[in-house]
Order: C-alpha cells, then structure tokens, then sequence
C-alpha cells in the first residue's frame, strides 16, 4: 500500500458543520468564514444546502451566502441539493456545481430525506439529468457507510449498490461517510475496497466523523487504499441532526497537519487555516476543535516577543 502525492481536501464546515448548530448563526459570520477558507488554499467549500428551512433552518439563507461570497478562481463552492426545487433554487442562484445525498441505510433513508433509499436513487437521477444538462458538476455522497444510529453495522455490499448507483447517474465523485464516527481502520479499509471493485478508487472520497476519535486513522488507513480525496470541517465543526451524539466531522487542521507531516501535498495554508477555525469558533462562543489549531496557538503565544 502506499500513500498518493497529492491530497484534496473538501471543506465541508460551512454546510456539514454549521448546519448542527442549535443556535442561529450570523449571515455575516457564514460569509466571513467562506471567503477566509477561499484565502487558504482550499479547492473546494461546500457553500451551504438548497433543503426545506423546516428540517434544516441553518441552510434557510444558502442562497443569499451564495450571491455574496467572494468567489476566488480556481475554487469550487458546491451546494447540496436534496430534490428538482433544491436544484431550481440553486440554479436561481447561480451555483455551479451541487451534491446529492443518499444513505446506505434504508431507516437513517427515511429519516434522513421522507423516502426509501431506491425512491431517492430515483429523484437523485432526475437531479442528476436536469443538474448536467444546465451545466452544472455533481458529487455524491452516501451516508451511514460503516455503521447506522438505527440499524447498527452496515454490510459494504450496501454501500458499493448505492455508491455504483450514484456514478451511474454522472457523478463524478463519491464521498462515503462515516456518519455516525463508529468505524475502525480496518472497517474502513474493508469498506473501501468493497465499493472500489464497483466504482474506481478515484472517484472515491472518505469523509469520516470523530466520535470516538477515530478519524485521522480511518483517513490514513483509506489514503492506504488509494483515496486521495478526503472531506474535513474547519475545528471540527458538525455534527448530524438525524445521528444524536455523533460529533463534527474531523477538523481540517487536523488533517492539514497529519498530511503536512507525511509530506503529502494539499496546497494548503495550515496557518490560514486555524486562523479561519478560530474566526469562526469565537462566534460560535467556543474554543476551536482542533488539536493541532490549539496547540500550535498555544505555541505562538509562549513564543518571546
């Protein structure tokens, strides 16, 4: 096994991370964090989701972010898309690229989006169809791929039958989510490989939650595999509001730092970064996330003036 030379990192903090947040969060502040992660170097920032404000009011102001972001060249600002209104408020918009979200578990399916996991494969393509022919560029996502809040493990299988659904339709890329953070190394490796005798590894993403502090090794055991493409959330912000308990997805500073150490290249401006991380945690009212934003704050300020 061995390791890519390159590393894309998909910033997932403005839409996966903030949409958890029980308290209302500040247009300005949703804007301000966007345009800070488009000066780090980062390819690509999930900009927010086209959903129903009912089940996911964080998102209600997506569009407005959207038209006041300042858009650098060269970055991608994807939103997720749920349905044919999502897309047409998207286009409204004018998005360029979206993400289609389905699950490997038929209950977190239903709880998730109101349908069965072949009902939403069959809007997904709707979706997909009207999405390329204005133009625009889709990801996939599958969710609950190594474990379900309501179902308990997940067989790979699952998530191979899902994921190849998905890159039939034209995605070009399949991010496979560790939801609820239950999965292991070897889990995940077993996993990826599955999906990968369907769906070339390239268009494979990993994208892993932290809850039991596994994150950072299921990453690594997947670039492993061959993934050189992983989601993080800027100081680990997330969560999931149909997963009770699950933390944020695992901090991309965290990430930033383990792929800086294993000399891999993101592109990526750690410093930058954490700047970003602690911008957007003080208006959250907390301390950031991330391990390595704390302690490498932690070493400037002990450092002499």
């Amino acid at each position: 096994m061995s390791l890519p030379a390159q590393v894309k990192i998909v910033e997932v903090g403005p839409r996966d991370g903030l949409q958890n947040e029980a308290r209302p969060v500040p247009l300005e502040s949703k804007i301000a964090l966007i345009d800070r992660l488009s000066e780090t170097g980062l390819s690509a920032i999930e900009a927010g989701a086209f959903v129903s404000p009912k089940w996911v009011p964080q998102m209600a102001d997506s569009a407005e972010v959207f038209r006041r972001i300042r858009q650098k060249p060269g970055v991608s600002y994807p939103v997720l898309v749920p349905n044919v209104k999502g897309l047409e408020l998207a286009l409204a918009a004018g998005v360029q690229e979206i993400a289609v979200f389905g699950a490997a578990s038929e209950t977190f399916s239903q709880r998730n989006i109101n349908c069965s996991i072949g009902e939403s494969l069959e809007r997904f393509g709707h979706v997909c169809d009207m999405a390329q022919s204005a133009g625009l560029r889709v990801r996939g996502y599958v969710s609950c791929v190594l474990g379900c809040p309501y179902e308990g493990e997940i067989a790979p299988e699952a998530v191979a039958r899902v994921a190849r659904a998905l890159i039939g339709m034209g995605c070009y890329e399949v991010s496979l989510g560790d939801t609820i953070g239950v999965g292991t190394p070897l889990k995940a490796q077993r996993m990826i490989g599955r999906v990968a005798e369907d769906v070339d590894i390239r268009h494979l993403a990993g994208h892993f939650h932290d809850t039991y502090g596994q994150a950072l090794a299921n990453l690594l055991a997947v670039l492993q595999m061959g993934v050189a493409t992983v989601d993080a959330s800027i100081s680990g912000l997330g969560g999931c509001p149909y997963a009770p308990g699950a933390s944020g997805n695992v901090a991309t500073e965290d990430v930033v730092y383990m792929l800086d150490g294993l000399g891999l290249e993101t592109g990526i401006d750690l410093a930058r970064l954490v700047e970003a991380g602690a911008f957007i945690s003080e208006a959250l009212g907390r301390l950031p996330g991330s391990k390595a934003a704390m302690a490498l704050r932690l070493k400037a300020a002990k450092q002499p003036q």
